[in-house]
């Protein structure tokens, strides 16, 4: 290789001066400001160029008349003596270039520095905020969720990083979600997987940290996982600091390596799972998914854990009774969260009560309320029936939807499961036979030769292979027909449909289904509430399984009298008699109403006192 030559040299060293930025330029500038004004006054100085009026100069006087005139054309007006004059005039015109080449570099420097802060690089300062790692469309149901949390807060701040432009989420949450209160939404991005990209978000300083699996992504779970590897094993982090982390899965296979990797840090939240237990149940009686809404996003009521010392040694039904605006649903004990205990179970202290109530500032014990006796009835139990399920479509928790359904139903129950893809593999079932039908449930020959008439629960599924939007239309031509053979045949079907966007869902309720599973609204809402407090996954994960206890929406003629007027107090007494706990009841008359909530009231006053007629529901926590 040949030396440089001292040309190149000089290009060379040229432009890595000119790649150093605004201040390098604008030394440069000056630089050349300098040798320019200061050759000018040598020549004017030694040949002399001074004007008429004075035969002589000081060198200096004339290298910062030089300098003024570069900076100031107007200031050659009143020059005289044409040598002086156009040696002036040379000043003039370099200043007009070097002030231009200045106002330039300073412009481009400004609009750099504009465009850098735009891109989200710089790190968050915030602290006790909540942090979201990654994007997906549950992200704006989780923004306004947490605004409404934050209500009672002041001022605090939601900090989103993920690999998407920064002005683009700030413009999407803005449309979306809208005016999210005293609660400022700070975007950043960056690779929620890098460690050095996660320190942009400050997520040492953070209450909660949630993580989403992003969309498109062909395996969203692995993203997940190393999203929270960097986050738990961050070099960073204080030595004895713990993160509150909730994080998003897909599939339940993965759930065990996540587990490693996040060990007593991270809250998974498996979302399919979660939307097949909700559709389980529901199907078999509809209104629960109104009632798990209720339960999980912030607005109205939830779930709240508090210390109330003047129960102590009061037994749980005395303690139901003694909250007119809260429901009592269960107790943290030592052996940790226990739903529906015995009615006889007695309040210890340092135990926690399990409420339902608007706010936490809400809940208060009062007078114990006196229930009416009189309207209490001994409702008969029925024994199980085998039912017959249609499931239309398919997707990838079909196997653990019939595995729960299988929990539920009696001997002898059928499930017919209608769908355009290969016959999937089943698991081991107990009570439950399963036939498969290869078809497309769009169409109605496929629909028709199902009998659908004669089924005791239909479920609709979403296809997960298709885009949300798609996967609803779907969906939506699908009901359709089911409405139609229920006019034609003057049957009453029963209907449960899982939506992807909550948007269709005012579309689809022309067809008259019985109820609609919101899927990434519930999973969203699931991940904003253990954000806020971890401890309610484990509530949430008894009402959501077989085992234990779960939520009912039963015949209230089973605990009072029709056509009397009670107030929710003795209904809570009924329930407590038959094992059980009220949070609620379902209006058969507003059931089709969206407006009215599809008729489900959680949490309503122990002395509010309603007629309940027939067709009239209680919802309730029981065993069984």
């Amino acid at each position: 290789m040949t030396e440089p030559t001292r040309m190149e040299r000089l290009r060379y060293r040229f432009d890595t001066w000119m790649s150093g930025g605004t201040i390098a330029l604008i030394g440069l500038l000056a630089a050349v400001s300098f040798v320019f004004v200061t050759v000018v006054a040598v020549i004017v100085w030694a040949l002399p160029l001074h004007p008429d009026d004075e035969p002589e100069g000081d060198f200096l006087d004339i290298f910062w008349g030089n300098l003024m005139r570069t900076l100031d054309p107007g200031t050659m007006g009143g020059d005289t003596g044409w040598g002086f004059r156009i040696a002036m005039l040379i000043v003039t015109l370099g200043g007009l270039v070097i002030v231009a080449s200045l106002i330039g570099i300073v412009s481009g420097g400004f609009d750099a520095k504009v465009a850098e802060l735009r891109k989200g690089r710089s790190c968050v300062l915030e602290k006790d905020h909540t942090l979201i790692l990654g994007w997906s469309d549950k992200v704006f149901t989780i923004v306004a969720e947490l605004a409404v949390a934050n209500e009672s807060r002041g001022r605090s701040a939601i900090v989103i990083l993920a690999e998407r432009d920064k002005v683009e989420m700030e413009d999407a949450i803005r449309a979306v979600v809208g005016s999210t209160g005293r609660t400022r939404v700070i975007c950043r991005s960056g690779d929620p997987m890098s460690v050095l990209d996660l320190e942009l978000g400050n997520p040492h300083a953070a209450r909660s940290i949630i993580l989403l699996a992003p969309e498109g992504d062909e395996d969203p779970d692995a993203a997940v996982i190393k999203t929270a590897l960097a986050v738990t094993n961050n070099p960073n982090r204080r030595e004895g600091a713990r993160f509150h982390v909730v994080g998003e899965l897909r599939d339940p296979a993965n759930l065990e390596v996540a587990r490693l990797v996040g060990r007593d840090e991270v809250e998974w939240v498996l979302a399919r799972d979660l939307i097949n237990r909700i559709i389980v149940q529901t199907c078999r009686q509809s209104g629960l998914s109104v009632v798990y809404s209720e339960l999980l996003d912030f607005a109205g009521d939830e779930i709240y854990m508090a210390v109330v010392p003047e129960l102590v040694g009061r037994t749980y039904r005395e303690a139901q009774l003694s909250f007119v605006d809260s429901t009592l649903i269960g107790l943290v004990t030592g052996e940790g969260v226990i739903l529906n205990p015995p009615a006889d179970t007695v309040c210890a202290a340092g135990d926690e009560l399990v409420l339902i109530s608007a706010d936490d500032a809400a809940v208060r014990s009062g007078a114990v309320v006196a229930p009416d006796e009189e309207a209490i009835v001994s409702g008969v139990v029925t024994a199980s029936a085998p039912e017959r399920t249609l499931v239309l479509g398919h997707n990838h928790g079909v196997e653990v939807m019939l595995a729960e359904l299988d929990a539920y139903v009696a001997p002898g129950s059928t499930v017919e499961l209608v769908a355009d893809v290969e016959p999937p593999a089943l698991p081991p079932l107990r009570s439950l036979d399963v036939r498969f039908r290869r078809g497309d449930p769009t169409s109605r020959r496929v629909l028709d030769e199902a009998g659908v008439a004669e089924a005791d629960h239909i479920v609709v599924l979403a296809d997960a292979r298709l885009t949300a939007q798609q996967a609803d239309a779907k969906t939506l031509i699908t009901l359709l027909h089911l409405r139609d053979v229920a006019e034609r045949t003057g049957a009453r079907l029963n209907v449960v449909s899982e939506m992807l966007d909550d948007r269709n869902r005012e579309l689809a309720e022309v067809t008259n289904a019985d109820d609609f599973i919101v899927s990434d609204r519930l999973t969203a809402l699931a991940l904003a509430q253990f954000s806020e407090n971890g401890r309610l996954a484990a509530v949430f994960a008894e009402l959501l399984s077989a085992e234990g206890s779960e939520i009912y929406v039963r015949p209230a003629s089973r605990y009072v009298a029709e056509g009397v007027e009670v107030d929710f107090a003795t209904v809570t007494e009924a329930a407590s008699r038959h094992g059980e706990t009220a949070i609620g009841y379902r209006v058969a008359a507003k059931a089709r109403r969206s407006a009215d909530a599809y008729g489900v009231v959680v949490n309503p006053r122990k002395d509010e006192r309603r007629v309940y007629a027939p067709g009239d529901r209680v919802i309730v926590i029981a065993r069984d």
